[in-house]
């Protein structure tokens, strides 16, 4: 039997990126897919075909994750759609970098109001549906940086280091429910975002990396399709490092 056959997974910001690695990889497990962007277009669309044609339901929903009103009720079509909710992947996420003395204040409320407080609002609208299921996988999507910090990314360290406070206290107060919450700490990953930044710069953050690569969006997929599944039932409120090593 597939580890998720039956269940309904929530995923943000999935439309591409990471969160349509994590999308596909639990679709090839049997999960029915929700998954949410900004706007729908062509390549939400595309995404939606791609996981349909896999034998499982899968429909891409337009909504701003950090609004709180859209967010919970897309989860009620969502609701509508799927009868139940089984996992929610927090993944949506945007950058706006630089040093502290730069920073406006409107490059820091945009990283924390979608990387951080999409988070709550989705959180805040499944919990009553986990909660009646009595079951329930929540995780959300944190990074390096979010535990190390990283000049030039205040606001960005701050909405990771959140990520996993958030995590840690959900675990805590919905454990008694059967609902688990976990993070993970995505390192430097290869997708289209770094994909642009030069050769030179790839092969010096290499360096840096004890396993001398960068990883791949696949490899966070299978960690998040091991805190979906019943594979970590036993395991809530921790944050797995998907880094190569970069912090031990």
């Amino acid at each position: 039997m597939k580890l998720l056959e039956g269940k309904t997974a929530v995923i943000t910001g999935a439309a591409r990126g990471i969160g349509k690695a994590i999308a596909l990889k639990f679709a090839t497990e049997g999960a029915n897919i929700a998954f949410t962007d900004l706007t729908i277009d062509e390549v939400g669309e595309a995404t939606e075909h791609e996981i349909s044609a896999m034998g499982v339901k899968c429909k891409g929903y337009a909504s701003n994750a950090a609004n709180f009103e859209e967010t919970h009720k897309v989860v009620e079509e969502i609701m509508k759609d799927f009868g139940r909710i089984d996992v929610l992947v927090n993944n949506a996420g945007i950058t706006k970098d630089g040093l502290m003395m730069r920073m406006s204040e409107q490059q820091w409320d945009a990283v924390i109001n979608v990387n951080l407080k999409s988070a709550f609002n989705f959180i805040h609208a499944v919990t009553p549906v986990m909660m009646r299921q009595r079951t329930g996988s929540i995780v959300n999507m944190s990074s390096v940086v979010g535990v190390s910090g990283n000049a030039g990314q205040a606001n960005y360290s701050a909405s990771k280091a959140g990520m996993i406070g958030l995590a840690k206290s959900v675990a805590k107060e919905l454990g008694s429910r059967g609902v688990r919450a976990n993070a993970i700490a995505p390192g430097f990953i290869i997708t289209e975002m770094t994909g642009a930044l030069s050769e030179e710069v790839r092969n010096e953050w290499a360096k840096q990396i004890p396993l001398r690569r960068g990883g791949t969006p696949e490899d966070v997929a299978n960690a998040a399709l091991f805190l979906a599944s019943d594979l970590s039932s036993y395991v809530s409120g921790q944050v797995i490092h998907v880094c190569g090593g970069m912090n031990t």
